[in-house]
């Protein structure tokens, strides 16, 4: 099943570590969790707490210890499909939160949202389109379809998680409405 992920951070250094991480599966059911900041996290930057709203304070009091974050991560969402928005990022804040929790860093892998949405309106498109027509009207599809909204990002984990999974829902749409019309 594809899964949307997002993260929000410390900040966007390279010594960044997450502070709430939230998914939502492709039915709809969802999660989201903020993380209490490890001894040896202490990187922080107040313009990304400006911008997402989570203060360390906040994260002490009401974080849940990256050991049980990165193990229900696990437990949840290994051998999904999973998607995130900007995967270099949101890879990098999944290693720092697996490897804090002491597990593998490497148990759960992202892909770019855009993959989801290219293989998405691919696999519905085929019924109708082969070739060169396949791959110009999937591309044509995603871009209008999957288009990111002209609103800002949430900033929080689960909106933006459940964006993610709105244009994915958009793009299968218009490829079932344009596999309909052609018909």
């Amino acid at each position: 099943m594809k899964v949307f992920l997002d993260f929000e951070a410390s900040s966007l250094s390279d010594h960044s570590w997450p502070v709430e991480v939230a998914w939502v599966f492709q039915d709809g059911r969802s999660e989201s969790h903020l993380i209490a900041p490890l001894p040896q996290w202490s990187d922080w930057d107040e313009e990304s707490e400006r911008i997402h709203g989570l203060s360390r304070e906040l994260l002490r009091e009401q974080g849940q210890s990256a050991q049980d974050v990165g193990t229900r991560m696990i437990e949840a969402l290994d051998g999904h499909d999973l998607f995130a928005s900007a995967p270099s990022w949101d890879g990098k804040w999944l290693s720092a939160l697996l490897r804090g929790a002491g597990l593998d860093r490497h148990a759960l892998r992202l892909r770019n949202t855009s993959e989801a949405l290219e293989e998405t309106a691919r696999e519905e498109l085929k019924h109708l389109l082969t070739g060169p027509h396949l791959e110009d009207e999937t591309h044509r599809v995603v871009m209008t379809a999957g288009a990111r909204p002209e609103t800002p990002p949430a900033h929080r984990a689960l909106p933006d998680a459940v964006a993610e999974r709105e244009r994915w829902l958009a793009v299968k749409a218009a490829a079932r409405k344009r596999v309909a019309e052609g018909k």
